[in-house]
């Protein structure tokens, strides 16, 4: 779903309205389908034709005229090759590379949003009237005129030969007979590989998945990339490891080799030259490609998540045989009625899975079991839920799951699920690497989901986090957050309105949300062998932490925070070297959005005003940050103060004057404890300049117990009793990290008395 960069200049129009598409999709303009079908002069599923202008004769007043200003759109062609040539030819201003009648929509590059525009197209121009989940389940042309012809007979008298109109069952069944022509093989060499064909690694668990690879193993890595040759796939592939923020270097770039290629084309796209010089060079491969889409149906899905993996069981049984390694996810489950989803138990029945993404990698997993009858040694990779990095942030937008939990975070309501089977993206690549390196793990199937969390631990420790979630029904839960989406706007949750709104899409929510519990036996004995990490989602903490890093969102303009109080600071400054002589007054409001910004980065939002006249004849406007116990409480460099707060703060002038203040709070060994608490070492200077003035400031004793005690304010929107519990659980946690800096000093003192004590007796002894 993820397309190439936008370029600055950009000169073929169906690429500058692909552009226009994914930046639609990834929120940049906040523009919602219905808002968009109404632009482009198409009602959105579910409104009758008629509500859309220029459409038919209603909008005329009934008289069959057409309004003043716009054109009647001309018959659609009574022929069905001339009706697949239209829109063919309308399909491809929308798409990234041409197409034929023949080829997906989707697979040509073209985006949701671009679907969008696309059917509206095909009505003002062509009086052709498809719903959007008629174009996502096949979005070939030839298919789509032949379904129009064929809900409209009275259009073609005489439809020639048509392709019939299987359902995607007997699509699927005929793809996976593609096994059946694999040769037999032999099991390969069970050693470490030395050179693995990964593909998918543009994607959000490929690229954190190559970074593993190549951190814990010796192996070159090739990369399939889709793109016009090697050079272009290196571009593509950097780009998309710095888009998730992992690193770049050219001791990356000297162990990978970017291959041009493409998993949905037979032998991946490559010449018969290239196709053999791969299978005799790599040992191993592994398959995190995929189209990912909840809206796309099986036929519109199966060349990415079937076709590809079948291509690569193909190459791993030419020349030597090598392991393959495949990616596929818990939603091959979705639909079953088992009380937990055991890592060798059946999967759904594949009639009862209700969605084409579902369906395809169901399929997937199916033609690669074939494949092992074949002799070839198959991995299956399961991860569900894929959470983002707990220490860089990246995500996947496009998640469902990562969806879900950032309107969770948001509007405080979820669906009322069973469970979550999720774990962070670090942990998932991790463990997968791991086992693609290490012979014996190789030939199983593995789930990569962490300890499922229940509702109950979510609707517990939301609560105690001071978020108080409301829980639905799924379907009420979809319709209001719809609409929440729509009212705010959220552009970053634009994609998951989206899906929201189809009806195809909602069966797989309704699929998720009743879904069991994983179990991973195998996996834990895995990762407990190979000395490896357990997921960072184990206790309430930790779970807040993936909870919102799943979310993928910020606070927002006009949020109410979570819990804030107001901080009064009064002193003097001067010159540096000089005594500090002038007034120097602050009078802030710190703050946290959510319980997992202050329980996890221990930082706090700060804004406010300061007024001194030595620096300023006028107030300044201050915002910043503030860290509580910065650097776990070690002295700063020739310091043996310990710091217990760092302010880091940014002061404007009306006229757009700028200037930094830094100041800590220390705690050393001595008496005056409520005084180190308030007392703040500060320093000023303009901006890209250094320090011009320092002196100390102090919270008055007077304003202590109303700002910071009795003043702190919780989220209105919660209950009362949340809110009382939010204050208790804010004053525990902080006094409590106060605390600790403050015995820090006193500790270092206490060690340094006994160092000197067991100095003196060595010398006593000699």
């Amino acid at each position: 779903m993820t397309g190439p960069d936008e370029r600055t200049t950009v000169r073929n129009p169906a690429i500058d309205r692909r552009v226009r598409g994914e930046a639609l999709e990834r929120g940049a303009a906040g523009l919602d389908v219905a808002a968009l079908l109404a632009r482009t002069g198409a009602a959105p599923k579910g409104e009758s034709r008629h509500g859309a202008r220029s459409m038919d004769a209603e909008t005329a007043g009934g008289n069959g005229a057409t309004p003043l200003g716009e054109t009647r759109p001309a018959a659609p062609p009574r022929d069905a090759e001339a009706l697949a040539a239209a829109v063919t030819a309308v399909a491809n201003r929308f798409t990234e590379t041409p197409l034929d009648a023949d080829t997906d929509f989707f697979d040509a590059g073209g985006t949701s949003l671009a679907a969008v525009e696309f059917v509206a197209a095909l009505a003002r121009e062509l009086d052709i009237h498809l719903d959007l989940d008629t174009v996502f389940f096949d979005a070939r042309p030839r298919r789509l005129a032949q379904r129009w012809l064929a809900d409209h007979p009275e259009s073609a008298p005489r439809q020639p030969e048509a392709e019939p109109d299987t359902d995607d069952l007997a699509q699927l069944f005929a793809d996976l007979a593609g096994a059946d022509r694999l040769p037999l093989v032999a099991a390969p060499e069970r050693v470490a590989p030395r050179r693995i064909l990964l593909t998918g690694a543009t994607g959000f668990l490929g690229s954190h998945l190559l970074l593993d690879l190549l951190r814990h193993s010796q192996a070159h890595v090739v990369c399939l990339v889709r793109a016009d040759d090697d050079h272009a796939a290196a571009r593509r592939l950097e780009d998309a490891v710095r888009r998730f923020a992992l690193p770049w270097s050219r001791e990356v770039l000297r162990r990978v080799t970017p291959l041009a290629g493409d998993l949905r084309e037979p032998r991946l796209g490559l010449s018969d030259e290239r196709w053999k010089t791969l299978a005799a060079d790599v040992d191993s491969i592994v398959n995190a490609g995929a189209a990912v889409d909840f809206l796309r149906g099986y036929p519109s899905l199966r060349r990415t998540n079937v076709l590809g993996p079948l291509t690569l069981a193909e190459l791993a049984c030419t020349d030597r045989p090598k392991p393959v390694h495949h990616i596929s996810s818990l939603a091959v489950f979705n639909g079953t009625d088992a009380a937990t989803l055991g890592e060798d138990d059946p999967t759904a029945h594949v009639a009862a899975l209700p969605i084409g993404y579902d369906r395809s990698k169901w399929a997937g997993e199916a033609v690669l079991r074939r494949a092992g009858e074949h002799g070839l040694v198959v991995t299956i990779l399961r991860p569900g839920g894929i959470g983002s990095h707990p220490e860089t942030g990246a995500h996947n937008p496009r998640d469902l799951n990562a969806g879900i939990t950032a309107a969770l975070m948001r509007f405080r309501t979820a669906p009322g699920f069973r469970y979550l089977n999720a774990a962070p993206v670090d942990w998932v690549s991790r463990v997968a690497a791991e086992i693609v390196g290490t012979p014996g793990a190789w030939g199983h199937t593995y789930h990569l989901t962490g300890a499922p969390t229940s509702l109950d631990q979510v609707v517990a420790e939301t609560t105690l986090g001071g978020m108080g979630i409301r829980v639905q029904h799924w379907e009420q839960w979809c319709d209001d957050v719809v609409r929440a989406i729509r009212e705010e706007p959220v552009p970053e949750l634009e994609s998951l309105a989206q899906v929201l709104q189809s009806p195809v899409a909602r069966r797989q929510l309704a699929a998720m949300v009743t879904a069991p519990p994983a179990s991973a036996a195998r996996t834990e004995a895995f990762v407990a062998a190979n000395g490896l990490p357990a997921p960072t989602t184990s206790g309430p903490a930790a779970r807040s932490r993936m909870l919102a890093a799943m979310a993928g969102l910020g606070p927002q303009p006009g949020d109410q925070p979570y819990l804030r109080f107001d901080e009064t600071l009064a002193g003097t400054v001067g010159p540096i070297g000089e005594s500090a002589d002038t007034p120097c007054d602050l009078r802030l409001t710190l703050s946290v959005a959510s319980s997992a910004q202050v329980f996890t980065a221990r930082t706090l939002d700060v804004s406010g005003e300061l007024t001194c006249a030595r620096v300023h004849d006028e107030p300044l406007t201050v915002e910043g940050t503030a860290t509580v116990r910065p650097h776990d409480g070690i002295p700063l460099r020739h310091e043996m103060r310990h710091p217990i707060m760092h302010y880091q703060l940014t002061l404007r002038d009306s006229s757009g004057g700028v200037w930094w203040l830094e100041g800590y709070k220390f705690a050393a060994a001595r008496r005056r404890i409520v005084r180190q608490l308030g007392t703040q070492v500060i320093e000023i200077g303009r901006a890209g300049e250094p320090a011009s003035y320092t002196g100390e400031v102090a919270v008055p004793m007077h304003t202590y117990l109303p700002d910071q005690i009795d003043g702190i304010r919780i989220d209105p929107r919660l209950p009362e009793r949340q809110q009382r519990l939010a204050k208790l659980l804010w004053l525990s946690w902080f006094g409590g990290q106060l605390g600790k800096g403050l015995l820090e000093p006193i500790l270092r003192v206490g060690v340094d008395l006994l160092d000197l004590r067991r100095a003196a007796r060595k010398e006593h002894r000699r």
